[in-house]
């Protein structure tokens, strides 16, 4: 990090800039004060020696003692010129810095004039050329003049003037010591000022550290509090914040996990949608949903979350209605009812939340129960009708002869017979769908039980000149229990359907492999196969796949749902693959007990 980016170098710069700037002021006075002082200081000292050696020229009667007296006052650095008139001054002993300025070039200053002429002190800063005329020396000088009445009461003055050159060491000395000064000070002020600077800025730099650790989700980082001051304050504030952050964190994910868990083991589909209909979020059911969509409409699912046309169109009306609507969708054979309701954020739409429901459950069961009453009063109408019918007939004496009669007796008597096969049938569903039934389950040797099924059926085989065979792989003579009255019941209605549904010349085989947690058994035959849209639903009560099935050949719509049953409370599983024209296969597993 660049150091002016950086709070240290900021807070250390602007330090720096003000001392800085302070000092260069202060300096500038100081250098201004101290050289106006030395000036007002040598003139002061030059006015007090000048008017010290005027009171001398008074006091004393002997001029000449006077004068060496004022000879001794002054110091070699200073200049005396004592004059009494035009004619009569005297220069203080040789000085080989000091240049003897004539009296005349005095008297003719404009300034200098006034000390004899009207009696009064003056001083005077110039340059010795604007005195002499004929000199081009430029040092300044300071010219004192004091007048004094001499002892024949003659106008008389005491000149002293002395080089600004003594003045201007010592101001150079002084401003060498504020120089220096200011420089000790300003390495001084950047020593402290970045020693404060990071002394203030390392508990920031700690808490930025801290607040990085906590944008990464470690909320158990805590600040060292060294000191009682406002940092330290911010420092416990900071603590105090990342604490209670945690517990609000936790809060929320406590609050996000149960909330995920509920939407998660809801059994119907939730869908949310933002205000712009795109979907947030979604729970396994309705992914199901959506993957039947995507499926159909042949979209790949990993592109692009999208939602199916006619739940936008449901959108629409649900933000521009704001109230619940409801549509029902049907994907993949399976219907779906969608309930869309408006979410708001305070008095504005912000979304939608979609309940999807898969309702083919109970589409399936509302029809099973229609074709259920349908199948049931078709399958006792035809019996009971031709009961009646041939019982009038005896009733009327329509049969004329014995044979007649003997006819109509059969015919009544086979139709009750199968109408008492049908109540057992619908009594035996009834009773496993409930779960009444009861297995008498016995060790059996299961390739002599097969031989014994399939052998039962060949008569009717060759009668319609199919081929039915079996085998039974690993068998080896090996016993296994299960209720074999039950079992045979299966082997009966799967053998006889594929018999009933296999032209002449065709195949059935059964085909039974032992295997190491039971035995699977697959009943084959050539015959026309059933559609894949009625494959769902052959296991079901009166579910007839051949629509054109007719009562001569002894359907009823139970015998699978019947096998289905039985299978299922030996704990094995049922599974069916046909194909149109090609043959149909029954597969079931019974496991080991």
């Amino acid at each position: 990090m660049k150091l002016w980016r950086s709070v240290v170098g900021k807070l250390w710069i602007t330090i720096l800039l003000l001392v800085s700037f302070v000092l260069s002021i202060l300096t500038f006075m100081l250098l201004e004060f101290f050289e106006q002082y030395h000036v007002e200081k040598a003139e002061d000292e030059l006015s007090q020696v000048a008017s010290k050696i005027a009171r001398v020229m008074e006091s004393h009667e002997d001029q000449g003692l006077a004068r060496s007296i004022s000879w001794e006052i002054v110091d070699s650095s200073t200049k005396v010129l004592i004059a009494q008139d035009d004619q009569h001054y005297w220069y203080s002993p040789a000085n080989g810095q000091m240049i003897d300025i004539p009296l005349s070039s005095i008297i003719k200053d404009e300034e200098l004039s006034k000390v004899m002429a009207e009696q009064k002190m003056v001083i005077k800063e110039t340059e010795y050329s604007s005195i002499l005329t004929d000199s081009t020396d430029t040092n300044e000088i300071i010219i004192v003049g004091v007048p004094f009445t001499s002892q024949n009461d003659k106008q008389s003055a005491v000149f002293l003037y002395q080089s600004l050159d003594a003045v201007e060491q010592t101001t150079e000395q002084t401003t060498r010591l504020i120089f220096m000064a200011a420089g000790i000070a300003f390495m001084l002020t950047t020593f402290f000022a970045f020693f404060l600077s990071s002394r203030i800025t390392s508990p920031l730099i700690k808490m930025r550290e801290a607040a990085f650790e906590i944008a990464k989700g470690k909320f158990e980082t805590r600040l060292p509090v060294l000191t009682h001051d406002e940092i330290g304050s911010l420092g416990v504030a900071f603590n105090k914040m990342g604490k209670q952050l945690k517990l609000n964190i936790d809060a929320l994910r406590q609050e996000k996990e149960q909330l995920s868990s509920i939407l998660s083991s809801m059994a119907d589909g939730v869908i949310t949608l933002n205000r712009n209909g795109m979907m947030q979020i979604s729970n396994p059911p309705a992914e199901r949903f959506l993957q039947a969509w995507y499926y159909e409409s042949g979209m790949d699912e990993d592109l692009e979350k999208d939602i199916p046309l006619e739940m936008k169109e449901l959108f629409s009306r649900v933000v521009s209605l704001e109230r619940e609507q409801l549509i029902e969708m049907t994907f993949q054979g399976r219907s779906w009812v969608v309930v869309m309701s408006p979410l708001y954020n305070d008095d504005s739409i912000r979304g939608a939340v979609a309940v999807i429901r898969d309702m083919t459950e109970e589409r399936r069961l509302d029809k099973l129960r229609k074709d259920f009453i349908a199948n049931v009063s078709h399958e006792l109408r035809t019996p009971i009708s031709m009961l009646q019918g041939y019982s009038e007939a005896i009733i009327d004496d329509i049969a004329a002869t014995e044979q007649e009669k003997r006819e109509i007796a059969e015919v009544i008597y086979e139709e009750s017979l199968r109408m008492g096969r049908l109540v057992n049938e619908l009594l035996d569903i009834a009773r496993m769908e409930a779960g009444h039934i009861e297995l008498q389950e016995e060790p059996t040797n299961f390739q002599e039980f097969l031989e014994r099924v399939v052998k039962k059926f060949q008569g009717l085989a060759k009668e319609k000149s199919i081929h039915l065979s079996y085998t039974c792989e690993q068998c080896n003579q090996e016993e296994v229990s299960f209720d074999p009255d039950r079992i045979e019941q299966v082997f009966t209605n799967l053998i006889d359907n594929a018999i009933r549904h296999t032209d002449p010349t065709g195949n059935v085989t059964v085909k039974a492999t032992m295997l190491d947690n039971g035995i699977k058994v697959d009943v084959q035959d050539s015959g026309s196969g059933i559609p894949n849209e009625d494959l769902p639903f052959v296991f079901e009560r009166f579910y007839k796949a051949d629509k054109a099935r007719t009562r001569s050949k002894g359907g009823t719509g139970l015998g699978l749902a019947i096998v289905k049953n039985i299978i299922e409370a030996h704990h094995g599983q049922i599974s069916v693959h046909s194909k149109i024209n090609e043959g149909t296969t029954f597969s079931f597993f019974l496991p080991r007990k």
